[in-house]
């Protein structure tokens, strides 16, 4: 997709009203370091549009970023490492959790993991909640120029096996450095689009 305009149209806090929005969504959901906001960015072909930080934790909203007035990526609250205390962490769940029942217009949601380690257990967690919230995540492994490529494919299997995904799951590797991976993610978001275009048709 040649990205023309993106703006940050809607932020969601945990008290907030969700958008009734008429485009499409694709949200995405990660581990609070995986790399979530870099992956963002280099999507939409912008620095510093979702906010990066070393400090992990750092989108503690959902942020609703429109593109080409075409679909909406939505930024979920990372999990795992924040520093908060337990009961933000389950209000943060549960506005995840009414974003994922609520939305009338979402069509997927991409699953970051970091590719350099078994998934971790909140990972597990995340993967199978959304599962149970009727999606099947597509993967996206983070940090590829993080490991050798004749690593690769082992380390990919390693993804596929810890969260114990159906066969025909899609499971995509990427890099913010090299921005390797960014074509084969836009052809899944893409080819999600399509989809949900003949589908209203029909």
């Amino acid at each position: 997709m040649i990205i023309k305009n993106v703006s940050l149209e809607t932020v969601c806090g945990i008290t907030s009203k969700l958008p009734e929005n008429t485009l499409p969504e694709i949200a995405f959901a990660g581990k609070s370091n995986v790399g979530k906001s870099s992956l963002i960015n280099a999507l939409m072909n912008r620095k510093s549009l979702a906010r990066t930080s070393a400090q992990p934790g750092k989108t503690q909203t959902i942020n609703f970023y429109n593109i080409n007035d075409a679909m909406y990526l939505v930024d979920l609250p990372g999990y795992g490492y924040a520093k908060v205390s337990q009961e933000v962490k389950e209000k943060w769940g549960k506005l995840i959790e009414r974003y994922l029942h609520g939305s009338k217009r979402l069509r997927a949601v991409f699953l970051l993991i970091d590719i350099r380690h078994e998934p971790s257990a909140n990972d597990k967690q995340m993967y199978d909640w959304i599962v149970c919230n009727g999606y099947d995540p597509i993967i996206i492994a983070t940090k590829l120029d993080k490991i050798n490529r004749s690593q690769v494919a082992k380390h990919l299997n390693m993804v596929r096996t810890g969260l114990k995904v159906k066969p025909e799951t899609p499971v995509l590797s990427f890099s913010a450095l090299t921005k390797q991976g960014r074509e084969e993610i836009w052809e899944q978001m893409e080819g999600l689009l399509v989809d949900s275009e003949e589908s209203e048709v029909e």
